[in-house]
């Protein structure tokens, strides 16, 4: 297994996989009440089992090219992560997205994370288009994508229905030559 620090305060990205399910789901019932304010994922690994069918799906996504999912450790414990939701390498599209449990807030792991599988994606995949899909309630993931560059495309009025109400979601995104020229913008500073 690989690890990419994410700093100098000892941060790493990991790929996280099927056999590390009671780590997930440790790290999720940390924090499920506060990530799943905006997305499923809480209600989606519930038990040992339904965490490893949910990092399979993702094994095997990661297998056929087509998704990806990476932890965040702090400290040695796993507080968050950023995936792939989708990935398709042929059209050069791929859409990105994060959690993160609330002991981890405002150390920029989600930012300094998702600058790592972004550039992979882009510079070693040829993705093209990197899209940010949030609820327009989520400030914080919001924030996110503008320290990553991106633009806001527009706002998909009441597309996404959870926990019986429905939500307004922004789609945000990234083009490569964009991405490029933000990072030697950042490298001539």
């Amino acid at each position: 297994m690989y690890a990419v620090a994410l700093g100098d305060d000892g941060a790493q990205l990991r790929p996280i996989e099927p056999w590390q399910a009671e780590e997930f789901l440790t790290h999720m019932e940390r924090g499920r009440e506060f990530v799943g304010q905006h997305i499923a994922l809480p209600d989606v690994v519930t038990d040992l089992e339904s965490t490893r069918a949910f990092l399979q799906r993702y094994a095997e996504r990661a297998a056929a090219d087509t998704g990806r999912i990476y932890g965040i450790w702090a400290d040695g414990v796993l507080v968050g992560g950023v995936l792939f939701r989708t990935m398709d390498v042929t059209h050069g599209l791929a859409e990105a997205g994060c959690w993160l449990e609330p002991s981890a807030v405002g150390r920029g792991l989600v930012t300094r994370a998702a600058r790592v599988i972004i550039d992979w994606a882009i510079e070693e995949r040829g993705i093209h288009r990197v899209e940010w899909v949030v609820s327009s309630a989520n400030e914080p993931s919001i924030a996110v994508a503008r320290r990553l560059g991106m633009t806001r495309d527009g706002v998909l009025r009441e597309s996404y229905p959870y926990r019986g109400k429905r939500h307004d979601m922004e789609v945000w995104s990234v083009l490569a030559p964009e991405w490029r020229a933000g990072k030697a913008d950042a490298g001539n500073a």
